[in-house]
């Protein structure tokens, strides 16, 4: 993908800064320049590469979040707005909000919308936000969702603390993020498809050049174990989550409901 100015953009991640990419300070800058080169091929390589898998991923974390009439959804680093438009057309959410701290994908998603004009369009909107600073006041919404996004931004206990503030009482969050299988021969093969054939792949059909597609398996094996999430979860003020498998344990659905709004300090 070019730029605006018809100039490839810079890359984003070298080779050496891979080892461990969450621990990298320039994470969030780095995260919002890879999403920007690969913007325009991001839905392609999610349907070929998950096997189209991926799209029944988001409507079973929409079942999950158990929307009802009147209820304000929020789908944080909605990417191009796949979950986000679930929402809208699978639920009788009053008012859904995608938000993304990568203007390309928005810009992504409005022309979606457009485009396809779903039911549920009018009750849909996208604002650009950082995960770790939500511009929404207190208890704002009934639930907060996030689907392959979590593990991208530079703090998640801060995230999962935003997300805490904005819900109200007994709100609901779901988190859909990919996880290492536990049954061995598939997790071998997921770590040999994830890490060798789709890098390769992925990168042949955008003609990335910013990294992004090795730093997906890395963010992947070097992100918080499945009981550390449910701990940083739990930590900011959420219930335990009922944690879902999908797909022989490649991914994991996370739902779970507000307990005691933590203190502010």
């Amino acid at each position: 993908m070019k730029t605006s100015d018809g100039e490839r953009p810079a890359t984003a991640w070298g080779r050496n800064e891979l080892d461990d990419p969450h621990s990298n300070a320039s994470k969030a800058r780095k995260v919002r320049d890879m999403f920007s080169a690969i913007a325009r091929s991001y839905d392609l390589n999610n349907r070929l590469h998950s096997l189209w898998m991926d799209v029944g991923w988001r409507r079973l974390a929409v079942r999950m979040a158990a929307v009802k009439p009147g209820d304000e959804v929020l789908d944080v680093a909605c990417g191009t707005g796949d979950l986000s438009q679930a929402f809208a057309t699978m639920t009788p959410a009053a008012r859904v909000v995608g938000s993304d701290f990568t203007p390309a994908m928005l810009d992504l998603a409005r022309v979606k919308q457009r485009r396809q004009a779903p039911k549920g369009a009018s009750r849909l909107s996208y604002v650009e936000a950082d995960a770790q600073s939500l511009p929404f006041p207190d208890a704002s919404f009934d639930v907060v969702s996030i689907a392959f996004g979590i593990r991208n931004v530079q703090d998640p206990t801060r995230a999962f603390s935003e997300f805490a503030r904005v819900l109200r009482p007994a709100g609901r969050l779901v988190v859909l993020e990919f996880d290492t299988p536990r049954l061995a021969p598939v997790r071998w093969f997921n770590d040999f498809y994830a890490g060798r054939v789709m890098p390769v792949t992925a990168t042949v059909i955008s003609g990335d050049r910013s990294g992004a597609y090795s730093y997906l398996p890395k963010s992947v094996r070097t992100f918080l174990s499945r009981d550390a999430l449910i701990e940083a979860i739990v930590s900011a003020g959420f219930m335990a989550p009922k944690v879902r498998e999908l797909s022989m344990g490649i991914c994991c659905c996370y739902g779970t409901s507000l307990a005691n709004r933590p203190e502010r300090p």
